[in-house]
């Protein structure tokens, strides 16, 4: 049978639990914070499968739709759910937790993640808000049973929570479009870790060093978290997006999958912050580049077939979303192509901006 410790043993067989998170990682059960029935879990109908699930490093989505009744067929949009625990040990080595500090948690979740810097810091010095209220009380649920009572409260946590400040770490579980001013003021000289991007690429975490209320910091990883509910990014399935319009049609000589590398969409991110992509392969080697604006207002498709040096386009509605995608796409050319390990983050009280090795060469802001 799959067990706690077999998780806590793969883990640490990979070296990634770091030696003062062990005793966290390895009293605090997983299980007690996944539901008995989750999307492709149900412990009544295959306990083995569910455990399997429960004690794999992989995330468990726990709630789609936001909770809202889904007929059978329609799209299920993940909304919650307890994070890879290797991620999360990845979150916790960048936040770089100390003995006595006090941390807000932007994202309860399932509250595994509360759980660990419960046991770590102690209940009085963890502060968590979560915005869904149902979310919130399974946590709570989860949480009680396996003996920890964090301050746990239900609100936007873009808000904070003011009453517990000043905090030393800020960490979110979701992904951000920017860096919330109440954390800056909650937060104001200490560390704050976040999923960060945008509709076009958010697999980045952003680190960030407060001083005096003003942070500045770097981006690294690939994370994959839920959105900040306020501020999505758009989804669905091409079938429900397209109707079959006709769009107006052109061609380009940029192979379609350049465009959505790490470093050139990362840098495209910045500057088309509202609209997404899926790349969509057949059998043959042909593949479909889509893009569509989080509206629905507008699509791109670009046609990629192997050995041609020209690529159909065709783009429909307000927005011609390939060319913006192909402005920006040149722009990171012309600075050099550079990687994103070379850009920066800054946030203050009137916003944040996005730089290229020196926060005076700014080439992003909201």
């Amino acid at each position: 049978m799959t067990t706690h410790r077999q998780l806590v043993a793969g883990l640490e067989r990979r070296g990634l639990v770091p030696a003062e998170w062990r005793r966290a990682v390895d009293a605090v059960d997983r299980a007690l914070f996944v539901p008995e029935r989750f999307e492709g879990g149900d412990f009544t109908a295959d306990p083995e499968g569910w455990l399997r699930a429960v004690y794999a490093d992989a995330p468990v989505v726990t709630q789609v739709n936001d909770g809202a009744a889904t007929a059978d067929g329609a799209f299920r949009l993940a909304t919650s759910s307890s994070s890879m625990p290797s991620v999360m040990l990845d979150v916790l080595s960048l936040l770089d937790v100390r003995d006595g500090h006090r941390v807000l948690e932007i994202g309860t979740g399932t509250g595994y993640h509360a759980a660990w810097l419960c046991h770590r810091l102690g209940d009085s010095r963890v502060t968590s808000v979560e915005l869904d209220p149902a979310v919130l009380a399974a946590a709570l649920g989860s949480l009680d049973r396996a003996g920890f009572r964090p301050t746990a409260v239900a609100g936007d946590g873009r808000d904070g929570h003011p009453q517990g400040a000043p905090y030393d770490r800020v960490v979110c579980t979701c992904t951000m479009r920017d860096i919330p001013p109440a954390w800056l003021e909650q937060c104001p000289d200490g560390r704050i870790v976040t999923p960060w991007g945008s509709s076009f690429f958010s697999g980045s975490f952003a680190t960030l060093e407060v001083r005096d209320g003003t942070a500045r910091g770097a981006f690294s990883g690939y994370p994959a978290f839920m959105w900040d509910r306020t501020r999505r990014a758009g989804a669905g399935r091409i079938a429900d997006l397209y109707g079959g319009e006709a769009g107006k049609k052109s061609t380009t000589g940029i192979p379609p999958q350049h465009v959505i590398q790490d470093a050139p969409a990362f840098f495209t991110g910045l500057h088309v912050t509202d609209a997404w992509y899926r790349w969509c392969a057949d059998d043959s080697g042909e593949a479909t580049l889509w893009f569509f604006a989080d509206d629905g207002s507008s699509w791109a498709t670009v046609e990629y077939v192997p050995d041609v040096d020209t690529y159909e386009v065709e783009q429909y509605g307000p927005r011609a979303l390939w060319d913006e995608v192909r402005a920006a796409f040149l722009r990171w050319h012309g600075l050099g192509r550079p990687q994103r390990s070379r850009f920066g983050l800054s946030a203050g009280r009137d916003g944040w901006w996005v730089w290229l090795d020196e926060p005076s060469q700014v080439v992003g802001r909201p």
